[in-house]
């Protein structure tokens, strides 16, 4: 193991993070694995011997990520179709992992789109929240049998949750004007939830669940992002230092959370820059997350009303 990981910070990278870790005979799911920091992720795990899965919308772009990372390292790297806007798509999605009968080590849910214009899923959830969230929270929960016990899952979240807590009144905008970034912070709040209320309920497995900030990174993510929100970004990045990291640096808090072994026992937090964030409940974008994503009580509330919205109940 790296010497100097109590230096690691806003500038590691996967690889820094990885120094000395051995993942061979681990199978690591990354989800969003077609582009940007998930394929990233995926790229560090295997280089590390783990045995990698993605997941993406567009095959094509998956397929050259696969194809990229196997002439780099000869890793075993594979891709599945999903779409997590789409019920029917995860569960078909969850039939084909549980019949591989394998375990899963490593379940980084990364996937994600950000302050889209309204729109619905398939399935007639708000966007953001049906994608973000509820998509990750199905998926997860229907192919937690296959998760390893003495695993990890890991949340990608963002300091947006900042933006928004969950409003538990009016989850779908029905009563309230639709905005891209209080949808996409009410989004983010609610990844950093399930991770908490995930990891209380599989203490008994061993496994834990850790919610990410991965930093401001340029990815495909920004796709809908407007002259205006190109305007706010730059007045924030005034404002609050916001340093822009690379890919690989974007990905290193993700890898961290999976495979730190610092981190054990400590499932629940909250991680940024490779350690755990601290609560900032100051307004605006400081460094540091707002106790309304990591409040137990908003946490189990959240899970009760997406079991609700799903109209599926999981016990543990």
């Amino acid at each position: 193991m790296s010497s100097d990981r109590s230096a690691f910070g806003k500038d590691t990278t996967a690889d820094e993070v990885l120094a000395g870790i051995d993942l061979s005979g681990k199978t690591a799911l990354v989800t969003g694995g077609s582009s940007g920091i998930g394929a990233e992720t995926a790229r560090a795990l295997a280089a590390k011997g783990a045995k990698v899965i993605i997941t993406a919308r567009d095959m094509a772009k998956a397929r050259n990520v696969v194809n990229g990372i196997r002439a780099a390292s000869g890793a075993e790297i594979a891709v599945e179709t999903l779409e997590l806007g789409n019920i029917d798509s995860i569960r078909t999605f969850a039939e084909r992992i549980l019949a591989r009968g394998e375990k899963i080590d490593l379940l980084i849910n990364n996937a994600g789109i950000m302050a889209c214009p309204q729109g619905q899923t398939d399935d007639g959830f708000e966007l953001q929240f049906g994608s973000n969230h509820l998509g990750h929270f199905l998926m997860t929960n229907l192919i937690a049998p296959a998760l390893a016990d003495v695993g990890r899952v890991v949340s990608l979240s963002s300091s947006a949750h900042r933006m928004s807590p969950v409003v538990f009144d009016d989850i779908q905008f029905e009563r309230r004007d639709y905005d891209k970034w209080a949808a996409y912070g009410q989004a983010k709040t609610a990844n950093a939830l399930f991770a908490l209320g995930l990891n209380r309920r599989l203490t008994g497995r061993a496994i834990e669940a850790f919610a990410v900030h991965p930093g401001a990174i340029h990815t495909d993510l920004q796709r809908h992002l407007t002259e205006d929100d190109a305007r706010l970004f730059a007045e924030l990045e005034k404002a609050y230092t916001i340093q822009w990291k690379t890919i690989p640096a974007g990905a290193a808090t993700s890898v961290y959370a999976a495979t730190a072994p610092e981190l054990a026992g400590k499932g629940g937090a909250f991680l940024a820059d490779c350690g755990i964030w601290p609560v900032n409940d100051a307004d605006g974008f400081g460094d540091g997350v707002r106790s309304w994503a990591i409040d137990a009580e908003a946490a189990e509330r959240l899970w009760h009303v997406s079991e609700e919205m799903l109209g599926q109940a999981f016990v543990y």
